[in-house]
């Protein structure tokens, strides 16, 4: 039995809703782990380090290569005087958290099996599209915060190694590197849903049709013909009588 375009569109619209709001869930985790965790900029392989150090946007931390015993200290206080890089980081991350959080809990709520404020699947679509502007807008502040981060331990440790003095060179660490993950999660999870957006809105698939109005679908395809049929209305099954004469 040949699926109905109608079908066809509910099913993939499902699907990349679902698609996305796995996306946003692992940019908006990347995200948070990158800003809370301590490892930002490391030192560069040295056979003579006997030690391995990595910097955060709130402490340090020192890790033994023999006994692996790890000590942290923390920065001083916010009021503390701190580099530009440091504070500028710390800001576009936390914005780029808050961001991203929210898309993704607007996603939730945009959902088809997620009954919570509406049915209606034209709404739906809105809030999609709202949760789809969100992600990008976050993900904004997320990759100029990673990457500048990481330009500015990359320029500093070239003018390291073109300096007479001797000091740890750092390579920017795991950290950073999820920084730029979630945000490019964020604009790919984003751009996904407003394109959806336009997409279904524009050739009209889903207006008016609730979630718990539709079919479930069987083994063998019966119930497909209904998944977005519309309820008959009494002219209609007039029309359908008469044609029967």
């Amino acid at each position: 039995m040949q699926v109905p375009l109608n079908a066809r569109c509910g099913i993939m619209r499902l699907t990349l809703q679902y698609a996305a709001c796995f996306v946003a869930f692992l940019s908006a985790g990347f995200l948070i782990v990158a800003t809370w965790t301590d490892c930002w900029m490391e030192n560069a392989d040295d056979s003579l380090e006997v030690s391995t150090k990595c910097r955060g946007l709130w402490w340090e931390c020192v890790t033994n290569v023999f006994d692996g015993i790890r000590t942290c200290d923390e920065y001083d206080s916010i009021y503390a005087e701190h580099s530009v890089k440091l504070v500028a980081t710390r800001t576009l991350m936390i914005l780029a958290d808050i961001l991203a959080g929210f898309g993704f809990i607007i996603l939730l709520l945009g959902l088809d099996c997620v009954t919570l404020l509406t049915n209606d699947s034209s709404i739906k679509l809105k809030i999609c599209f709202v949760s789809g502007i969100t992600m990008v807008i976050g993900g904004v502040p997320g990759i100029i915060g990673s990457v500048w981060y990481a330009l500015d331990v990359y320029v500093e440790r070239t003018n390291l190694l073109y300096s007479v003095f001797l000091g740890i060179q750092y390579k920017f660490g795991w950290s950073c590197w999820l920084g730029m993950a979630g945000s490019l999660g964020g604009f790919v999870c984003g751009g996904v849903l407003i394109c959806c957006h336009y997409f279904f809105e524009e050739n009209g698939y889903g207006r008016g049709i609730s979630y718990a109005s539709r079919k479930i679908y069987t083994h063998n395809g019966d119930s497909v013909n209904k998944f977005y049929s519309p309820s008959k209305t009494e002219t209609a099954k007039m029309y359908a009588v008469d044609t029967r004469v």
